[in-house]
């Protein structure tokens, strides 16, 4: 009988950057799961939010909270969820997410199928999204079949009271 080696993925592991308003560390990618699924750590300072109005098309997401407060707005419910709870995001549904507090805040995000933490991968090297060349960042999101809707920030802005950008996590 053969045995699946045990790993661990500690703290210090896998590959760190800043997506522009949130951070992101690579934990487990689509090699390692087979392309089940892909896991990242979002450590968000307060107030950030993650992103503009956005779905995906193939990809479904689950956020699990760690520390701190999470808001998201799904579709047209806005809802907050803080340790232990588990945020599910859907495919093909307008979405999106920040740090509800004044505290720091980290989620793990279950991607799956796995493919799209390559997005996140690219989107670090690009300066994050509120640095990226438009038309850069719309053939990635065309490339990763995300729609966004960057006039969405202001009103996320007003209605939430969160920052885009926002400042990386340091602690």
């Amino acid at each position: 009988m053969q045995t699946t080696p045990t790993r661990v993925v500690r703290p210090i592991d896998g590959k760190a950057g800043f997506l522009g308003s949130i951070g992101v560390r690579f934990m487990l990618d689509g090699d390692t799961s087979d392309g089940g699924f892909s896991l990242v750590e979002h450590p968000m300072s307060a107030r950030a939010l993650a992103a503009p109005l956005h779905r995906h098309n193939r990809e479904d997401e689950y956020s699990y909270v760690i520390e701190g407060r999470m808001g998201a707005l799904l579709g047209d419910d806005a809802l907050e969820a803080g340790p232990g709870d588990l945020v599910l995001k859907p495919r093909g549904e307008w979405h999106t997410f920040w740090n509800a507090g004044d505290d720091p805040c980290r989620i793990l995000e279950i991607i799956a199928p796995a493919g799209f933490e390559s997005f996140f991968d690219e989107l670090v090297d690009l300066g994050g999204v509120a640095q990226a060349d438009p038309a850069i960042l719309g053939e990635l999101c065309e490339r990763y079949a995300l729609e966004m809707d960057p006039s969405s920030v202001p009103g996320l802005i007003e209605r939430f009271g969160v920052r885009f950008p926002a400042e990386p996590l340091t602690r």
